[in-house]
């Protein structure tokens, strides 16, 4: 049994190549394999999954247009930037609500206002949190993250928003970039095409908290990791704008990038701790669920508001 979901584990990637499968069916098909492995590792695939994601997305910035760049930035900034103080600050409230430990409810605060697991990552050795206090947060984020993937598409369709706004709003109120991009490209290119920049925007909102963070824990030594590949994002899509006769790379690379990020959905699910989940305790995931359904509610009525 567990050879034949060995090597599934090398078959699902290359499946991810053709037509037929979806960012969805990727993630599905990794968390049961992590369900069946209960816990285990079926392959180490150390930094890999987030190297492929991150390489995913700037070859996915080929295709995009400089300008609809430009501007989805400047709109979607002002959203961000009160999203990101909202959840911050709705998060620590509930946290105390919920009598989660505080840098349990900053790390999950964190990630779902930011990035998800990236904005964890990069937050934790700045509060000097836990390796439990971590696994927990990401055990949350991961679970939230999946289902955002499958029923914020349908949500969307249900409530019969266009391309802009659901771009707008899965950037907003999805934790981690790789289920934005997932649930995008599943609505539409223009939807991923704003989704996409949107999140990458919020995701630079590590380096001010975390700044914040070791300001006010008066930690001289705590290392802040800075998303350096979103400035490659950007010189892919001056590069794909600017650079003569590439309209034909362009398209590969776009191609690439999207099949990439199905490849990475796969390895997340497949690398989700069903063990961890399961020790994780009520409140804290309660404390996720409010959390982000306070953010998704919010960043809907503004984004139907204001566009």
């Amino acid at each position: 049994m567990q050879k034949a979901l060995s090597k599934l584990y090398y078959l699902i990637p290359v499946l991810c190549l053709f037509p037929f499968f979806s960012a969805p069916l990727a993630l599905f098909l990794g968390i049961l394999l992590a369900i069946f492995y209960k816990g285990e590792e079926v392959v180490k695939t150390g930094k890999l999954t987030k190297y492929l994601l991150q390489g995913s997305i700037v070859c996915m910035g080929f295709s995009m247009s400089v300008n609809e760049v430009i501007q989805t930035g400047k709109t979607g900034f002002m959203i961000t930037v009160v999203s990101v103080i909202v959840t911050i600050l709705s998060g620590i409230l509930l946290g105390k609500i919920f009598k989660v430990e505080k840098n349990t409810t900053m790390l999950i605060s964190s990630g779902t206002a930011i990035c998800g697991g990236s904005a964890i990552a990069a937050v934790a050795p700045v509060l000097g949190a836990k390796n439990n206090e971590i696994s927990f947060s990401l055990a949350v984020i991961f679970v939230l993250n999946a289902v955002a993937l499958f029923i914020f598409p349908a949500i969307g369709h249900l409530l019969q928003m266009d391309q802009t706004h659901f771009g707008y709003w899965a950037a907003i109120a999805i934790h981690d970039t790789s289920s934005v991009v997932g649930a995008c490209s599943a609505y539409g290119e223009q939807a991923l095409q704003i989704g996409t920049t949107v999140k990458l925007t919020r995701t630079l909102w590590i380096i001010p908290l975390a700044l914040c963070i070791a300001f006010f824990n008066k930690n001289k030594t705590s290392k802040i990791n800075i998303p350096w590949f979103i400035f490659l994002f950007v010189l892919a899509i001056i590069v794909g704008n600017y650079i003569p006769g590439m309209a034909e790379t362009n398209g590969h690379l776009s191609w690439l990038g999207k099949k990439g990020m199905m490849v990475s959905l796969f390895f997340i699910g497949a690398s989700i701790n069903i063990e961890e989940v399961k020790k994780t305790g009520v409140n804290t995931f309660m404390l996720g669920i409010m959390l982000w359904f306070i953010i998704a509610i919010l960043s809907y009525f503004w984004i139907e508001l204001a566009f």
